[in-house]
């Protein structure tokens, strides 16, 4: 068991095994039924083939035994009933072994209050109100301008009335968000105020627990779930006077923008999809239906759909916010963290919601010092020099690829047009390019920990119960994961070390790095935990090319003409807060943070 044998595709061998018990079980109670058929030969040559090895037949005999034995095991330990919250006896680090991590707290300085003439059309009507920025919020609650008890009840009044268009609540917390607004009013009149959260309306997606209403992960079979704790962030948040709207949605179980009620749309062209996973959460505030919200990121959850929809996201480095009370996809790529207007909203969020909480074991004590008059300039500033680069279209190049070359050539002028107003702030930019490292062959990984964490919903069949059934969908990409071995996991999790080391090499060249939002920089950086923080970047014009569908929801129908654009801003691991320094540098030059759609 301890040489050939174990490198073996265990999920292989079980599922051909489980192949002649098929009339008792499709793969539901797949333990069981596996029982009933002996692991053969046969089946130990059809594995080697999924796992690239060659096995002798005198090899193949002294296997037997111990793989029927590896089998009963997994069957032990299935009976275990493992919930979601059960996490591996192992802890992902990013952090190279020579880095030091800054652990000293310092006072949070935000930015200066907005003018009175600022704050007077902030006021001036609810669209302006719906649309301000948590700063702006914030200071119109603390002066007492606008009660907690008013924007509750706007962005409640908002949320209903556009819900049935951009499908993006799963649960209101009406009773709840009432009774905190009511008390957040008491204590600011009181002279308690607890920080620039305090009062201010915010929507979580719905994979955080939050005591009194379902949890359901966006998935179907889960609709009723609920839970009898809090998660951390929605507690932080709590602690710092922050109002909870609404659950808002999420595609199942952290796939898309498909739940089980509806697909969530984008506020600037509802006939299409708003990305996923954290679909609600950059929908609400792109349609100024929360003052912020929270979302989640495994390999651009937050990044996606805040590009889609015109919002600020960052995602911090991993293991900076701690990820108890939350739906576990991946125990080692998980991030959670703001969705808002700008960045510093972003900021003020990620200040109150990181740290170690005692349980998350992933989470460093690094300190979160945020600073909005940080000296910017002083960063080293970097772009992926290779990936704005404008392609050609071929002239044979068939329709469809043509469509899209297109689509590329147009959206890259905004690419092109932030360089220049980056070098027109006296940015010197860097040229540097992303390692040559096969990021992609790791993300299978991603997968197997998913399979796992949802290891009950295959085996019992229950799976069927999720609306997306397609092959890239979780229940087809879950079963395909039982085939990816525990040697290869490790292999995986070994490359991932080198790659850790290849990206700790670059970001010792520059501290900041500009780049499109796509790209390999994507799955790269979600590996290897560091932050980025996605920013508008412009809306397309009339002439934009169209989508290659108008069909409503279609997969194709992206893009297209009045649609947001967006740019991403990486950082070294934990400095989240010089990177959201840098984008609100970019942002007060550009404004385009400030536009919103037009929902009437």
């Amino acid at each position: 068991m301890a040489g050939l044998g174990s490198t073996l595709l265990p999920g292989a061998l079980l599922a051909l095994a489980s192949k002649g018990a098929e009339a008792q079980s499709r793969f539901g109670n797949a333990a069981d039924a596996a029982s009933l058929t002996p692991i053969t030969a046969e089946m130990i040559d059809a594995a080697a083939v999924i796992v690239g090895i060659t096995v002798t037949d005198e090899q193949k005999k002294m296997m037997l035994d111990g793989l029927n034995g590896l089998r009963n095991s997994y069957r032990t330990i299935r009976a275990l009933k493992m919930p979601n919250s059960v996490a591996p006896a192992f802890v992902f680090d990013p952090v190279p072994g020579d880095m030091t991590l800054d652990t000293v707290h310092r006072p949070e300085k935000i930015s200066p209050p907005p003018s009175a003439k600022r704050l007077a059309e902030v006021r001036s009507g609810v669209d302006t109100l719906a649309f301000a920025t948590v700063r702006e919020l914030a200071e119109l609650v603390k002066t007492r301008k606008v009660s907690s008890v008013e924007l509750t009840k706007m962005y409640l009044a908002r949320l209903k009335k556009y819900d049935p268009e951009l499908h993006f609540v799963i649960t209101l917390t009406e009773q709840r968000a009432m009774e905190q607004a009511s008390a957040a009013d008491r204590e600011i009149a009181a002279g308690k105020y607890r920080g620039p959260l305090h009062g201010i309306p915010w929507g979580g997606k719905d994979l955080l627990a939050v005591k009194g209403y379902p949890t359901t992960w966006g998935a179907g079979g889960f609709e009723q779930q609920q839970f009898d704790y809090d998660a951390t962030v929605v507690k932080r948040l709590d602690d710092a006077g922050a109002i909870l709207i609404a659950k808002l949605s999420m595609g199942a179980l952290a796939q898309g923008d498909m739940w089980f009620g509806a697909r969530t749309r984008n506020p600037w062209n509802k006939r299409q999809g708003s990305s996923g996973s954290s679909a609600g959460s950059a929908s609400a505030v792109a349609a100024g239906c929360v003052g912020f919200a929270i979302g989640t990121e495994t390999l651009g959850s937050i990044s996606a759909p805040s590009t889609r929809c015109g919002a600020t996201g960052l995602r911090p480095t991993y293991g900076f916010v701690p990820k108890t009370g939350a739906m576990m996809l991946s125990w080692t790529m998980d991030k959670i963290g703001p969705i808002c207007r700008s960045a510093e909203d972003c900021a003020m969020v990620l200040s109150a919601i990181h740290g170690p909480d005692g349980h998350d074991l992933s989470v460093q004590k690094a300190a979160f010092n945020w600073d909005a008059g940080y000296n910017w300039k002083t960063l080293r500033v970097g772009y992926f020099k290779s990936a704005f680069d404008v392609p050609n279209i071929p002239a044979n190049a068939p329709a469809g690829r043509r469509r899209g070359l297109e689509r590329r050539v147009y959206d890259a002028q905004y690419d092109v047009k932030a360089l220049e107003k980056l070098r027109g702030m006296g940015v010197s930019l860097i040229p540097v390019e992303m390692p040559n490292f096969p990021f992609g062959a790791i993300v299978p990984l991603l997968e197997s920990e998913a399979a796992a964490a949802f290891d009950d919903l295959t085996t019992s069949g229950r799976d069927k119960l999720l609306t997306g059934q397609a092959s890239y969908d979780w229940p087809n990409q879950f079963r395909t994961a039982r085939f990816y071995s525990a040697v290869d996991y490790i292999q995986a999790m070994r490359a991932r070390t080198l790659a850790i080391a290849e990206m700790a090499k670059l970001f010792a060249q520059v501290d900041v790095i500009v780049t499109p939002s796509s790209g390999v920089q994507l799955s790269a950086t979600n590996l290897t935990g560091h932050p980025a923080i996605v920013v508008p970047n412009g809306v397309r014009g009339a002439d934009a090319p169209k989508a290659n569908s108008d069909e409503d929801g279609a997969d194709a129908n992206v893009d297209g003409p009045g649609t947001p654009v967006s740019l991403t801003f990486l950082g070294g691991l934990y400095s989240d807060a010089r990177l959201a320094a840098f984008a609100k540098a970019y942002q007060d030059a550009t404004g385009f943070h400030l536009l919103h759609p037009k929902l009437d």
